[in-house]
């Protein structure tokens, strides 16, 4: 299977260079990395130059300058393989993951693989923190995820089946993981990896966070997500009836 890695660029310089060697040397020949850049005025845009002229499985694009969300959009749109890995820019891949989230990929009803995360400081060090999963109380279910979201987009991987029912995502849809997630368990099935496959690291610059935001934020954001959960279920349909036709 072909490997996409989409990876959502801004300003990453200080650890894109740690993180893009733990993605490579996992990946096979056939395999690329996208870099949909948003922003370098870092000064890291010559560096990102130099490693896709160094490694040709890395493609750096414009990015749409219109935030996270839609900045990994772009980045999946441009996917070529047939697993899509999503990427922070300044995470830490465990050498064996690619390899284990293949692996639950060999069920062709999954659609969707979240596994866990260590929390490292900014030089990489674990905190002693708990992960992810146990921050999340991580698990499968539409009504779970909508109250706290599981699908924590840097350790998530999907078939590339889904790109046309997650695209074009709404502008009322605030996590692009949660929206991934979700078509993926209307689709078929989520596998959750409880071995942790990154280190996820935090710093001042993180723009996922590990707090909530205002009560009066969270109702808003909530009511949007339900409003789109409609337009997704309908998508999931037509692809349904789309697959169908093609099958005969």
């Amino acid at each position: 299977m072909k490997i996409s890695v989409a990876m959502a660029y801004y300003n990453g310089g200080m650890y894109i260079e740690e993180q893009m060697d733990t993605i490579l040397t996992q990946l096979g020949e056939q395999d690329e990395v996208i870099v949909s850049v948003d922003g370098a005025s870092d000064g890291s845009k010559p560096l990102l130059l130099k490693m896709a002229e160094e490694d040709k499985r890395i493609h750096v694009i414009k990015g749409p300058g219109k935030g996270v969300v839609k900045n990994f959009e772009n980045a999946i749109r441009h996917c070529s393989g047939e697993i899509i890995y999503l990427s922070d820019q300044d995470d830490i891949w465990k050498p064996d993951k690619v390899k284990k989230v293949n692996e639950a990929f060999l069920n062709p009803k999954v659609k969707a693989v979240l596994h866990d995360a260590q929390i490292v400081d900014e030089c990489g060090n674990p905190t002693g923190a708990e992960g992810l999963f146990a921050n999340r109380g991580s698990r499968k279910g539409i009504l779970k995820n909508l109250v706290k979201n599981s699908y924590v987009g840097c350790c998530m991987a999907f078939r590339r089946e889904l790109i046309p029912v997650i695209c074009p995502i709404p502008k009322e849809m605030y996590m692009h993981d949660y929206w991934i997630g979700t078509a993926a368990e209307y689709m078929g099935e989520v596998c959750f990896i409880k071995e942790p496959l990154i280190d996820y690291r935090r710093h001042s610059s993180n723009v996922t966070q590990m707090t909530h935001g205002s009560m009066s934020f969270m109702i808003k954001k909530r009511i949007d997500i339900v409003r789109c959960l409609g337009l997704l279920k309908r998508r999931v349909k037509e692809a349904g009836e789309e697959i169908e036709k093609v099958n005969g």
